[in-house]
């Protein structure tokens, strides 16, 4: 590739990665009902804290009914918060000697006893291999919520391909073993060790594909399916009897100003989506028809979360698009067809 091609290229992944101006939060209000693939979605909540600004995880909690835990992006604080169905933080708990390099998801899965736990993970790395090993950081989840301090257990893990970025962290109910999907171009799923070391690394093995630009994903609660989302969208998978991905199909997601966070509703029934920005409402999405992964219905909407009429700039917000993924798309192939145009005019000459 010629200097000016690779330029081209660098510049149009440059751009396509570069943080966006931010965007008006979508209202509290349900997606109408005509919108394809996101019937039904509405508002959950809205995170209104001055502390969370960069909401980039989401994990219901084991212990806590109606209990949703999240944690800022890279450079900020080794903190998880707690947040209640209004959208309150309950509770912050701070790891310590832990280290917010990247935090870019959280999921719920088992301490050493058995015992419900949180897992965090600090994988992201912007510059696409800069860092040598990623890092995640386990608590057991605390049997009363209280802002504290706690000790946090770090496993330390390798690419068997070499380093990657990545900011989807998930965790199979069944049998606590630990899968990353990295982001960009080559998506893929790694699995790691059934059981993980607190000493050396963890190899994180390839075992198969996932969709580009992986922001986020989750196991279901019956651990038979797992969805992973993009700035496009989602993508729930069945997992099939030996530990690998199987049949796969897409679900369009509400609009959000920077989507990267989803997981399930502890009945399974529903997707929760989040976004990063101040004051983001996280969607919840029932799983009706083909997209069900389970036979649950819907939950009733829960205590003190009602929503308001929908009002005239409703519309847009249950159509599958996300600014920033369409701008990421425009840009890429604006990047590509710079490339072609390039190639042949050197081929005319």
């Amino acid at each position: 590739m010629s200097r000016v091609a690779a330029l081209a290229l660098a510049l149009a992944v440059a751009f396509a990665l570069w943080p966006l101006p931010a965007t008006a939060a979508p209202s509290p209000s349900p997606v109408p009902s005509g919108s394809p693939g996101t019937a039904g979605a509405r508002v959950a909540f809205k995170i209104d804290d001055d502390r969370i600004t960069e909401s980039s995880g989401l994990a219901a909690s084991a212990a806590h009914p109606g209990v949703i835990y999240t944690h800022n992006d890279s450079g900020g604080t080794a903190q998880i918060f707690a947040v209640g169905p209004d959208g309150g933080v309950r509770a912050v708990l701070t790891l310590a000697g832990a280290k917010n390099r990247d935090w870019e998801a959280v999921a719920m899965g088992r301490d050493d006893r058995g015992r419900p736990a949180i897992f965090v993970a600090d994988i992201g790395d912007n510059l696409g291999g800069a860092w040598p090993y990623a890092t995640v950081y386990r608590i057991t989840e605390p049997d009363v919520l209280r802002s504290q301090t706690v000790e946090p257990t770090a496993f330390r893990f390798k690419y068997a391909g070499g380093p990657r970025n990545a900011e989807t962290m998930m965790i199979d109910p069944r049998t606590n073993r630990l899968y990353v999907a990295s982001k960009l171009f080559s998506g893929a799923l790694y699995e790691a060790p059934a059981k993980l070391s607190t000493s050396g690394f963890n190899k994180l093995r390839k075992i198969g594909d996932a969709p580009p630009f992986a922001t986020d994903g989750a196991f279901a609660p019956d651990g038979r399916h797992f969805v992973i989302r993009t700035y496009f969208g989602a993508r729930v998978y069945a997992m099939k009897p030996d530990g690998t991905p199987g049949d796969s199909h897409s679900i369009p997601l509400p609009s959000q100003e920077q989507g990267e966070s989803i997981t399930f509703t502890p009945d399974g029934s529903s997707l929760l989506t989040g976004s990063e920005g101040d004051a983001q409402a996280v969607f919840q999405v029932p799983l009706t028809g083909a997209d069900a992964v389970t036979g649950a219905s819907p939950p009733p909407d829960p205590k003190g979360l009602t929503s308001t009429p929908p009002g005239k700039d409703d519309h847009d917000q249950g159509h599958l698009r996300h600014t920033g993924g369409r701008r990421v798309a425009l840009v890429l192939v604006l990047g590509i067809a710079g490339l072609v145009g390039y190639g042949l005019v050197r081929r005319r000459r």
